[in-house]
């Protein structure tokens, strides 16, 4: 990166963008803030990035030379089901409308957030990168997943016609401060957290959907922050690369319920719905 940069993060408020500010500002030598460097989060309050026009304005106002992109429209399951082309489109507008007003402010790199819901439904393990279009995604995330999947068309696209430096990165489950803990729309620690905490209040159980056995990689949010700081700085190539724990670090659900209720201090009822 050169001694003058801009980076602007949009989705700058999120649980991702949030842990990267804080990287930024507490962190020293390999991950902190560089010399000449500014950064610039970006949040809803700044623009809708579904308008072309106001992503225009936005980089006419910042003129930023990096760019890290984590907005999205998210939500739970029940929302990704129902509203499939919502996030289709919404999703498509916002990234096509962020690659290409970069490409037109000759933006030196962008990295761009994708999502292992990316990956077929019928796959093999262990995944690695190049399994991203093998098949369609699990039809729960049918627009999310297709969206996101296009940014990695796109920055192909834009390298192989512009020689434009645009990747992205494959965070596996991502959790820490600034997470949505929405009972309805949450990811699985905030949402186990949320429930917990309302047992532990209301004296009532504390029952965890599920078996317990699957099996989850997760990932805490200011170490995947200081993994998008060395792939902005540091990683060079188009093709996206997964953010992830080692196999060996894989925890069932189980194990985090345990944790939770021990953080939580919770002493109730604590059972698993296998209904």
């Amino acid at each position: 990166m050169s001694e003058e940069s801009v980076i602007l993060v949009t989705g700058g408020s999120g649980l991702v963008g949030k842990a990267i500010e804080w990287v930024i500002t507490n962190e020293t030598g390999r991950f902190g803030k560089k010399d000449g460097e500014k950064w610039v989060f970006l949040t809803s309050k700044d623009g809708d990035l579904r308008s072309a026009a106001a992503t225009k304005e936005i980089f006419k106002k910042y003129k930023p030379t990096h760019v890290i992109h984590l907005a999205a429209l998210v939500g739970g399951l029940f929302k990704n089901m129902k509203y499939k082309l919502d996030f289709l489109r919404d999703n498509l507008l916002i990234n096509d409308n962020v690659l290409h007003t970069a490409h037109e402010y000759k933006v030196k790199k962008v990295v761009s957030c994708l999502s292992t819901c990316i990956f077929p439904d019928k796959t093999t393990y262990p995944i690695d990168e190049t399994m991203v279009h093998n098949g369609p995604p699990h039809e729960s995330n049918f627009g999310y997943a297709h969206a996101k999947r296009m940014i990695d068309v796109q920055n192909k696209a834009y390298h192989d016609q512009f020689g434009c430096k645009f990747t992205s990165v494959i965070p596996t489950n991502v959790f820490g401060p600034h997470d949505n803990y929405d009972l309805e729309d949450s990811h699985v620690i905030p949402g186990l957290v949320h429930k917990c905490y309302l047992a532990k209040k209301n004296g009532t159980p504390f029952v965890v959907s599920g078996t317990g056995k699957p099996l989850r990689q997760f990932i805490y949010s200011r170490d995947l922050a200081k993994l998008f700081v060395w792939v902005l700085r540091e990683y060079d190539e188009i093709d996206p690369i997964i953010l992830s724990v080692g196999e060996e670090d894989e925890v069932s659900i189980k194990d985090v319920a345990d944790a939770i209720v021990k953080a939580v201090g919770f002493e109730g009822t604590y059972t698993f719905d296998t209904s």
